[in-house]
């Protein structure tokens, strides 16, 4: 690489050094002691991808922009300049062709990624590894245990968040039920939807009882780190034993404590609405 061509690769460098060093920040919020080899590597491949992005777009026989030609001033402006007011600021330098090409790059490289569900889950939990949830108003079309003795039909929004949900934590689900037809019912909607084959539940973490107390003895036994639930006296009740808890209705409980999260519905919460 001739003289010149090192020159105008060193100024390139440092004009998109402060450009560069703002995006990082933003990116990166940790000290350079705290950079792991990954982040090292990712840095250092950063730099080598704007050296040959600017070689890519750069003219090969181009050694120096031209300059504009300057023009005398006619009489009549030179006197309206020496009557006007000295400018206040130096004029905006536009960037080159190169460099524009050059911060497109850089743009498109910081562009954000967006998550998937499963990080979209582990970041809402909260890192947690063990949930309860009941099943009626949360998992199930039905909202009574009266329905459960006819049908039971898995809410196929929610489907997605739930086999993730598995796939990541220990989950429990439960529900009061009237009699053996019940169960039935519901343990034939979740192997019918997939449930126990997709994910990581397992027909022995499918709880029943007979009264909404039972249920709450179910969770203080279990100690999970996060319960899901849609009676608001049972989230009252467990609101002091229990890290966190996601009340889903479609209004805030009227007694809501600090570490209790609402929300219209579970796939609402993990944002798939």
């Amino acid at each position: 690489m001739a003289e010149s061509s090192k020159e105008e690769l060193v100024q390139l460098i440092k004009k998109f050094g402060a450009y560069i060093a703002v995006k990082l920040s933003n990116l990166f919020p940790i000290s350079s002691h705290n950079l792991d080899s990954r982040s090292v590597g990712a840095i250092a491949g950063f730099a080598l991808a704007v050296v040959f992005t600017w070689r890519l777009f750069r003219s090969p026989g181009e050694t120096q922009r031209r300059q504009p030609k300057r023009q005398g001033p006619s009489s009549s402006s030179s006197v309206a300049a020496a009557h006007s007011p000295a400018p206040l600021a130096p004029p905006v330098t536009q960037p080159s062709e190169e460099e524009q090409q050059v911060q497109n790059v850089v743009d498109d490289f910081f562009q954000p990624v967006k998550p998937t569900l499963g990080q979209i889950v582990r970041q809402k939990l909260s890192e947690g590894r063990k949930v309860t949830c009941r099943l009626l108003g949360v998992i199930l079309e039905e909202s009574t245990p009266e329905e459960l003795q006819k049908q039971a039909t898995i809410r196929s929004s929610v489907l997605e968040v739930l086999l993730e949900i598995t796939k990541y934590c220990d989950l429990y689900l439960m529900e009061r039920v009237l009699d053996d037809d019940s169960e039935r019912n519901v343990i034939m909607a979740l192997t019918d939807a997939g449930i126990f084959t997709s994910g990581g539940l397992v027909k022995d973490k499918v709880l029943f009882c007979s009264t909404e107390n039972g249920r709450s003895s179910f969770v203080r036994q279990l100690e999970p780190d996060w319960h899901i639930d849609s009676n608001p006296e049972i989230i009252f009740q467990l609101a002091r034993f229990i890290k966190y808890q996601l009340y889903v209705s479609a209004s805030k409980p009227e007694r809501a404590a600090s570490n209790v999260f609402s929300s219209p519905s579970l796939e609402h919460f993990f944002g798939c609405v």
